[in-house]
């Protein structure tokens, strides 16, 4: 899909030319059985948030585990249920995404709307992924506005199909390379033999410095230096410190229906970087840069390999199996992620509009117009 559903374009809708073969939306949900929804926040001069839900298996595969693993570029963030990630090898929940101070309210909001939709998993223990970006130049982040009930409701509007971008969900409030940012996705095809797998990317682009931006390939940025409020004098009257250009976070989540082992996902996390990079970041201090990778796969055994709950004594014959891709034939996915998640970002950029949020601070659209005859 090169133009959203209302008609706005995407990045390949301004005709930038991009690599690789993407799937049927372009979209994390071309995964089959991936569902993603949002609830946004905006009202009045100051709340500018919300919630963007992520359903691996969609709401009839809550608690069906997915092989996961997860990478930190930079810990100024933070993300929710990554040790048991670490511990297991998989997750069996969704993943939340929202602003840095209602990672509380998002954590409440899942295990209030697992106890709704699947009561008997419920009783067990339950660890969500709950991952944030900070939206509070736009946003009155301390205002409480993102509430457990706002998280159900993203989570019981997840669909598969077109995903919404731009600002939306938990990238309402979002900045990225100092214009508008927020959520963005992209997928890729892969062949592999006779079959061909996805590997798609959703980011909540929330990062980088105006001067940095690079579009397939060309160093835009320092012609698009002006009309950038956040350059001021802000961020020390605000906070009372100024952290160099650039801060800001990123989360990307990163699906498949490849069969991978857990530390595959974890590699096809760690690429997520090389992404990015081509859009021109090299990373802050300031920034939470945290991935996240499963595979959808229906692997047997999985339920048994990375057990959520066992049942009873084991049996003779109760031995996990797995079948993955060899790590000698991961190559191509790795390339998938770096080019899903590059695609993801400038959709990000792309699709959205000038914002104006609390004390009147103001984030200005990528331009359009200047951006092609950049290009060329």
């Amino acid at each position: 899909m090169t133009h959203t559903r209302d008609g706005r374009p995407r990045a390949r809708g301004l005709g930038i030319v991009l690599s690789g073969e993407p799937g049927p939306l372009n979209a994390i949900t071309d995964v089959a059985g991936v569902e993603v929804g949002v609830t946004t926040l905006i009202d009045g001069p100051s709340v500018r948030t919300g919630v963007t839900a992520v359903l691996p298996r969609g709401r009839d595969g809550v608690g069906q585990p997915c092989a996961a693993g997860w990478y930190s570029l930079n810990g100024n963030g933070e993300m929710t249920g990554t040790t048991w990630i670490d511990e297991a090898g998989s997750f069996n929940l969704p993943v939340v995404l929202s602003n840095t101070h209602a990672v509380g309210a998002c954590h409440t909001g899942v295990v209030s709307w697992v106890n709704r939709v699947n009561p008997q998993l419920a009783r067990q223990w339950l660890l969500p992924v709950c991952a944030e970006t900070w939206d509070g130049y736009l946003n009155d982040i301390n205002g409480g506005h993102v509430r457990p009930e706002h998280v159900e409701a993203a989570l019981d509007a997840a669909s598969a199909g077109p995903v919404a971008e731009g600002s939306v969900g938990g990238g309402t409030g979002m900045n990225c390379y100092e214009f508008k940012g927020g959520n963005g996705t992209a997928s890729r095809r892969v062949g592999y033999g006779r079959r061909a797998f996805t590997v798609a990317a959703f980011v909540q682009a929330n990062f980088g410095a105006r001067v940095e931006l690079t579009v397939a390939g060309s160093h835009v940025g320092p012609e698009l230096l002006d009309d950038n409020p956040m350059a001021g004098d802000w961020f020390e009257v605000d906070l009372g410190l100024k952290p160099p250009p650039g801060a800001g976070s990123v989360i990307a989540v990163v699906a498949t229906d490849a069969p991978l082992l857990p530390g595959q996902c974890k590699a096809l996390a760690r690429r997520v970087p090389l992404g990015l990079a081509r859009t021109g970041t090299t990373g802050s201090h300031f920034s939470g840069d945290i991935f996240l990778a499963f595979s959808t796969a229906d692997v047997p055994g999985l339920a048994s390999a990375f057990p959520v709950g066992p049942v009873g004594s084991p049996g003779q014959d109760e031995f996990g199996t797995l079948t993955f891709l060899p790590w000698g034939r991961m190559d191509d996915l790795y390339t998938a992620v770096v080019q899903a998640v590059e695609e993801a970002v400038l959709n990000a950029l792309v699709v959205n509009d000038d914002m104006v949020g609390r004390d009147g601070h103001r984030s200005p659209a990528l331009p359009h117009e200047r951006l092609s005859a950049l290009l060329g």
